[in-house]
C-alpha cells in the first residue's frame, strides 16, 4: 500500500481489502511491504520517520497512533509476558463449573475423608464439620475465581500466583470464621489448604500447556502488529474463507473498512459460533495497557469505570482501613522513633497531590528523605525521585522498598480521598506538567487514587513524560477493567513487589 496527500485532505488508498477513505493531518508518505512497513513524513528538513518526530518534537499524534511501534518491544517492557487465554475458547477443565466440581472432590471431600476415615458420619452431624466443609468450599471458590481472572490478564504467571491466592482465599475465610467465633476443624481446613495448592498448581500447568491455540488474523495494520509477538501461533487469512480448524479464533480490526467478501466472512464466523475478537482487545490482553488512539477521538465511552463495584469498593476500603488502623499506629510508633534518630525533621511527610475528580488533597507518608528548602521554580524537579537519590536516608530506603512509607495513607482512605488500590496520585506540580503534555492525563482522576495500583506492580516508579505516557495506558486499563478479580491480582502482585523491591526508588 502506498498513499500520499496534502494537509487536512481526504485520500483514497488501496488496501488488501479494497479502496477506503482516510484522513491525514500532514504531508505523509506511507510505504508498506506486506504487513511490516515504515512510515515517513516529508518536511522542510527532509524525510523523517514519524516515531523520530514524536520523540524529538513531542508529536502527540504520531505517539498516539504508534505507527512505527513494535508490539513485541512493548511486551519486553511489561512485567512478564502477555497471554491470550482471555480470548481462548474455554473447554473441559477450563470451565469454572467443572473445576469447582473436581475441586470439591479433591480439596474438600478428600481431606474430610482422610482426617475422619473412621467417623465419616460425624462430619455432617457436627457443627464443626459442617462449618469446615462450607469454609473450605468458599475458599476453593475464591481461589478458582481469582485464578480464572488471572489467566485472562496480561503479564501474569498463573503458577506463580497460586501460593499467594491460596493464602488470601483461606486467610480471608479463616478471618471471617474467627470474627464470628465459628468452630471448625483445623486439621481438615489445613488439609484443604494444601489440597487447594496442589489442585490449582495442576490447573496452572494445564493452562500453560493450552497456550498453543492458533489465532487467525484478517490482515490490517492493527492485526499485523500482532504478528510481531513471539511464542503465539498466528495464521493470516489470505482468502475470505472460514478456517478449517474447529477451534478457530478470528481476530480482526473491527474499525477497518473491509470489502463485502471479508465483511460477509466476519458475519458468517459469528453466526457459526466462531469467536471473533477486536484486535484492540487482543493487544490490551497482551500488554495490560489501554492505548489512546487519537486525540480527536472520544474513547472514553469504553473507559467508564464499573460504578456498581466502585461503590462497594469504597465500603470495603473504609472497613479494611478501620481494622488496619490500630496495627498501623503501633508500626508508626516504632518507625517514628527510628526516623527521628536518623535525621532531624517531622515523622510524617505531607504533600498536596491531585486526587479523585481532580481535587487536591494532602497525602501523608512516613518521611524517607532529608529535609531541604527549595524555591518555587525548583518545586517540580524536587517532586521527582531519582534512582539513588541522595536525599533518601538509609532507613528511608528500607521504608520505600517495603512500601511501609505509604501506610499513613490509611488516614486518606478513611477520609475518602484515596483507596487501597488505584492510580497513584501525583504532586500538583507534576500533575500540571503531565496534563499540559498529555491531553488525556486528567481522565485517570475518574477513580480514587490508591496506595498501590496496576501501573505500580507492572511498571514501578516513573517520572519522565514517555514513561508516564505508558503508565497512563496501565491506568486506563485498570479503569476499563475495574473489578474485584483485578484488585485481588494487584494485591497479590503487591506482596511480590514488597519482597523483591520492584519499582522502588
Amino acid at each position: 500500500m502506498r498513499t500520499t496527500g496534502n494537509t487536512q485532505g481526504w485520500h483514497r488508498t488501496d488496501t488488501p481489502h479494497g479502496w477506503r477513505e482516510l484522513t491525514v493531518t500532514d504531508v505523509v508518505t506511507v510505504t508498506t511491504i506486506g504487513c511490516r512497513g515504515f512510515y515517513e513524513r516529508e518536511g522542510p528538513e527532509g524525510r523523517k520517520s514519524v516515531s523520530e518526530d514524536a520523540r524529538k518534537e513531542g508529536d502527540m499524534q504520531s505517539r498516539t497512533l504508534g505507527l512505527n511501534a513494535s508490539l513485541g518491544d512493548a511486551l519486553l517492557g511489561a512485567s512478564g509476558a502477555g497471554n491470550l487465554l482471555g480470548v481462548t475458547p474455554r473447554r473441559g477443565l477450563a470451565r469454572l463449573r467443572y473445576r469447582l466440581l473436581l475441586g470439591i472432590l479433591l480439596v474438600v471431600v478428600g481431606p474430610s475423608i482422610l482426617f475422619n476415615i473412621t467417623e465419616l458420619s460425624t462430619i455432617w452431624s457436627s457443627p464443626f464439620g459442617v462449618n469446615t466443609v462450607l469454609a473450605s468450599c468458599a475458599a476453593l471458590f475464591i481461589m478458582l475465581v481469582f485464578l480464572r481472572r488471572a489467566e485472562t490478564l496480561p503479564g501474569v504467571g498463573v503458577i506463580s500466583q497460586v501460593a499467594t491466592t491460596a493464602m488470601i482465599a483461606f486467610g480471608t475465610v479463616m478471618t471471617i470464621m474467627f470474627a464470628f467465633r465459628l468452630g471448625y476443624s483445623r486439621g481438615i481446613f489445613f488439609g484443604s489448604f494444601v489440597g487447594g495448592l496442589i489442585f490449582c498448581f495442576m490447573l496452572g500447568l494445564r493452562s500453560r500447556a493450552s497456550m498453543g491455540q492458533a489465532f487467525h488474523l484478517i490482515a490490517s495494520p492493527a492485526t499485523c502488529r500482532l504478528e510481531e509477538v513471539p511464542g503465539i501461533q498466528w495464521i493470516r487469512l489470505s482468502q475470505p474463507e472460514l478456517p478449517k480448524d474447529s477451534h478457530a479464533v478470528l481476530i480482526v480490526d473491527l474499525r477497518e473498512d473491509f470489502d463485502d467478501e471479508w465483511e460477509r466472512l466476519i458475519a458468517t464466523a459469528a453466526v457459526k459460533g466462531i469467536p471473533v475478537y477486536h484486535a484492540k482487545q487482543v493487544i490490551e490482553s497482551l500488554t495490560g495497557r489501554v492505548e489512546i488512539e487519537h486525540l480527536s477521538e472520544n474513547s472514553f465511552g469504553s473507559l467508564i469505570p464499573n460504578h456498581g463495584y466502585n461503590k462497594v469498593k469504597r465500603g470495603i476500603d473504609f472497613i479494611l482501613a478501620l481494622l488496619a488502623l490500630p496495627f498501623i499506629v503501633l508500626i508508626g510508633v516504632v518507625v517514628g522513633i527510628v526516623i527521628k534518630m536518623q535525621s532531624p525533621g517531622p515523622i510524617l511527610f505531607r504533600q498536596v497531590r491531585r486526587g479523585y475528580k481532580g481535587e487536591p488533597f494532602t497525602v501523608l507518608k512516613f518521611r524517607t528523605m532529608k529535609e531541604i528548602v527549595v524555591s518555587a521554580e525548583e518545586m517540580r524537579l524536587a517532586a521527582i525521585t531519582k534512582t539513588g537519590d541522595p536525599r533518601i536516608t538509609r532507613f528511608g530506603a528500607f521504608l520505600r522498598r517495603t512500601r511501609i512509607d505509604e501506610l499513613p495513607q490509611v488516614w486518606n482512605i478513611l477520609r475518602g480521598e484515596m483507596s487501597w488500590i488505584g492510580p497513584r496520585p501525583e504532586a500538583i506540580s507534576l500533575s500540571d506538567w503531565y496534563m499540559g503534555e498529555l491531553p488525556f492525563y486528567s481522565y485517570r482522576h475518574i477513580v480514587r487514587p490508591g496506595i498501590t495500583g496496576w501501573a505500580q506492580v507492572n511498571q514501578g516508579h516513573v517520572a519522565d513524560i514517555d514513561s508516564v505516557y505508558v503508565k497512563l495506558h496501565y491506568d486506563f486499563y485498570y479503569i476499563k477493567y475495574l473489578s474485584v478479580g483485578l484488585d485481588f491480582l494487584i494485591i497479590a502482585k503487591t506482596f511480590k513487589t514488597i519482597f523483591n523491591g520492584f519499582g522502588a526508588k
